[in-house]
């Protein structure tokens, strides 16, 4: 399997280079040269497989040539060894064709564990075969950075950078970030949002020379290995509902509802992807109006989506647009702010995607009215996407699949102000309000972070 650029400038690279890097030269996001597809028979046997049989069918044919089976096996077992149920991923029906898909049972009860963790595995074997070390830059909202250091933590052969928004992250989030102890993670609170972080760590990526001196790469969802990982659990939950089914997922940076897309091209029958998001919703004006328009990024209850720069809408662009790699240049120059979707393109996305948003009043509500009616309190991420299938609805008997990305008791202060309560903290969370944080507070500007970086390297490469 060879893997091509969305804006086709960049020559085809093999899976172990994509592993281990970033955007692409050109600045596009590397994409498979082709689908592998599974055929109906292979995909109705997945229901008789556990979660890691179904991921290593799933995952194969794009590590082959790079990590053998046995390898891989391995991998997946060792990924998938710390989540508290053996399922990995548990859909919980609701009763009226609704499902809750529940994404949060790994180390930092996020769904960004259900990649980093498998993708951290692959690192350190692809890193041990060529005999390197890397630096890893990571532009987090909350559960990305946790998770990474969560995977990532302690591995010999790699520095780990976390790049987050200061004060727009959950208290426990940003613990989970900054109180590791590991001398291999570095955390920087940038004053500003989550998109200026990740534009600096574009804007790392893009300084070819910087980049290749440190052995830079990003375990953010530009690396497609973490978009082929996620695409593990709609074949799974699909195996589940047995009839093709609406997905409501809580999106941010594009890469959570991606993963169904390309679950789809490799031939699962999936109803309808729907788009949701909070007051940050561009995706929902770019997806119904076709006018991709970026804005002020508003500070939410659910602030893993207080996003305007969608990075994984471009994959989402060059399969709508059939591969076209000069329609995603020219769509995606230097000026992207501002974005008409050319009609036939709007109506390849809209075969896949529908959209909607809910504010932050509906996100309460919704929290209040689910745990009334079943019982279950949720997170305020879930919530959005629970209202917004509730503003959308399905066709009579078709399965409705709720995404839930992370444990409630990752948002206490949402959930309280929802229910006048208190969530009571897992003792893995409640441990982090006691340890001491390592946290460095910086403008969010890339030559600020470039040097950064640059001297915690040298203070560690020197022993101290």
């Amino acid at each position: 399997m060879k893997y091509i650029s969305t804006r086709g400038e960049a020559p085809p690279r093999d899976f172990l280079d994509v592993l281990l890097s970033g955007t692409a030269p050109d600045g596009g996001l590397y994409m498979p040269e082709a689908w592998p597809r599974l055929s109906a028979p292979q995909i109705a046997r997945f229901s008789r497989l556990s979660y890691e049989e179904v991921a290593l069918e799933i995952l194969f044919p794009f590590v082959e040539g790079t990590f053998s089976r046995e390898e891989l096996a391995s991998d997946i077992a060792a990924a998938y060894r710390t989540f508290d149920t053996r399922s990995i991923v548990p859909v919980v029906p609701l009763g009226r064709d609704l499902n809750l898909i529940e994404l949060f049972h790994g180390p930092t009860f996020a769904f960004k564990d259900i990649a980093l963790q498998l993708l951290a595995q692959l690192i350190a074997r692809g890193l041990a075969k060529r005999g390197e070390t890397a630096t890893i830059v990571v532009a987090t909202s909350g559960d990305t950075g946790a998770a990474a250091v969560a995977a990532l933590g302690g591995l010999k052969n790699i520095e780990l950078f976390v790049l987050h928004p200061a004060g727009r992250v959950s208290e426990i989030q940003r613990r989970q970030m900054t109180t590791s102890g590991h001398e291999n993670v570095h955390n920087l609170a940038l004053t500003g949002t989550f998109d200026d972080a990740q534009a600096i760590v574009k804007g790392l990526f893009a300084d070819v020379v910087f980049a290749r001196r440190l052995k830079l790469m990003a375990v953010n969802s530009i690396n497609l290995a973490r978009i082929l990982i996620q695409s593990v659990y709609y074949f799974t939950s699909a195996a589940v509902l047995r009839t093709p089914g609406v997905f409501a997922v809580p999106t941010g940076n594009f890469g959570d509802v991606f993963a169904g897309e390309a679950a789809t091209r490799m031939g699962l029958p999936i109803e309808k992807l729907l788009v949701a998001t909070n007051a940050n919703d561009i995706m929902v004006r770019t997806l119904n109006d076709g006018i991709h328009a970026v804005g002020e990024t508003i500070p939410t209850l659910s602030p893993a989506m207080d996003i305007q720069i969608a990075s994984n809408f471009e994959r989402a662009l060059f399969e709508a647009a059939g591969r076209d790699t000069v329609v995603v240049r020219t769509l995606l120059g230097a000026n992207n702010r501002r974005l008409q979707i050319p009609a036939s393109l709007l109506s390849n996305l809209q075969v896949r995607y529908s959209a909607n948003r809910a504010s932050d009043q509906e996100t309460l509500a919704t929290i209040r009215l689910f745990r009334d009616e079943t019982g279950r309190v949720v997170d305020p991420h879930t919530a959005v996407a629970l209202a917004a299938a509730r503003k959308t609805g399905a066709r009579e008997g078709t399965p409705m699949a709720v995404l839930s990305t992370a444990h409630p008791a990752k948002f206490p202060e949402a959930v309280e102000a929802a229910l006048g309560e208190k969530t009571l903290l897992p003792e893995r969370l409640s441990n982090l309000l006691s340890k001491a944080e390592k946290v460095a507070a910086l403008e969010p500007k890339l030559p600020l972070v470039r040097a950064y970086i640059e001297a915690r390297l040298a203070h560690h490469e020197s022993g101290n």
